[in-house]
């Protein structure tokens, strides 16, 4: 599989930028960026692939530069106007900072001044971290989503909507986690297509140690009850992608990663999680470690105590890095 391990690092290499902060710590103000981001660019009316592009060069960015120099939103804001002019869905600079105002300050945005001085202040931002953004990105500007190799999966795949649709959101949610600094895209949207297939099939679906296994499931594991008896079916992304084994940990470990995501959300907050959380991680784990993320409930951060942001959480110098702090 061809990958560009450039931009490719393990867990410890973010652990390292950000230390002494914990790292589920690092992941929940991670996660925030990414929210901050989509709610950004959604205003803005960007197409998709322009909001994978940004979220994936935000994360790369916080592998070069450390969180408490540079405050998410402006990262995220930088992220979003540079993604503008490469995918071809260019926005005026003054836009994208009166849009960011408005989310950073819950004023509508027909009602900021054309005159705003704090719009003012968040061009300057946006361009002086547009600078460190092109430095940290070595301005490779390459970005490959797995949505793009999900929609090659769906090409082969059996006409299911349901399953194309949690692969889908599941891909979505892949960019609140690092995983797209972890892993090739296709392993990402492998993993996205394989939980699924096991959300859909229900309480007697595979497992996913059968789903990738280096063989085909033998005929006496469970049969997923919504398709045909088929091995082709339960390990048709494994298939599609042509899988190593060393692909096939990986797949795993992306799993792994998701379902503890998902495992840390408030399920009463959330009960369309319930189906997510009854599955079983792979058993197999090679390249990342457990306990990434901390249960809802046991961490005064957790991803769904997100409030919307104000400018206030912005220090008077985040203009020039800031000194804000990782926790809220």
């Amino acid at each position: 599989m061809d990958t560009d391990s450039q931009w490719l690092f393990p867990l410890s290499a973010l652990e390292a930028v950000t230390s002494p902060v914990p790292l589920h710590k690092v992941l929940y103000e991670l996660a925030r960026g990414v929210e901050f981001l989509f709610r950004l660019g959604t205003s803005l009316k960007l197409p998709s692939p322009a909001l994978f592009t940004a979220a994936t060069w935000f994360y790369r960015f916080y592998l070069r530069f450390s969180m408490s120099d540079f405050h998410r939103q402006d990262v995220a804001a930088s992220c979003i106007f540079l993604a503008t002019k490469t995918e071809e869905c260019g926005r005026k600079l003054r836009d994208v900072a009166k849009v960011y105002h408005s989310k950073a300050s819950g004023v509508d945005v027909m009602d900021i001044p054309s005159d705003s001085k704090e719009v003012d202040a968040l061009q300057a931002d946006i361009l002086l971290v547009e600078e460190y953004l092109l430095e940290a990105l070595c301005f490779d500007l390459t970005v490959e989503s797995p949505h793009a190799y999900l929609v090659d999966l769906f090409s082969v795949a059996p006409d299911d909507r349901v399953v194309q649709d949690y692969a889908w959101t599941i891909a979505h949610d892949s960019y609140r986690t690092p995983l797209c600094i972890i892993f090739p895209p296709q392993v990402i949207a492998a993993a996205c297509y394989i939980l699924g297939q096991c959300i859909v099939d229900g309480p007697n679906s595979l497992s996913l140690d059968a789903r990738i296994s280096n063989s085909a499931p033998s005929a006496s594991l469970p049969t997923p009850p919504r398709f045909a008896s088929s091995p082709d079916v339960s390990r048709l992304a494994v298939e599609h992608f042509a899988f190593n084994e060393t692909n096939l940990c990986f797949v795993g470990d992306a799993l792994s990663i998701l379902l503890e995501f998902y495992s840390a959300q408030d399920e009463t907050s959330y009960p369309y999680l319930k189906p997510v959380l009854s599955i079983r991680p792979p058993s197999t784990l090679s390249s990342v470690r457990r306990g990434i993320y901390v249960p809802f409930g046991q961490d005064e951060n957790t991803l769904h105590r997100q409030h919307p942001a104000t400018i206030s959480e912005r220090t008077p110098s985040s203009s020039h890095g800031g000194s804000t702090p990782i926790t809220t």
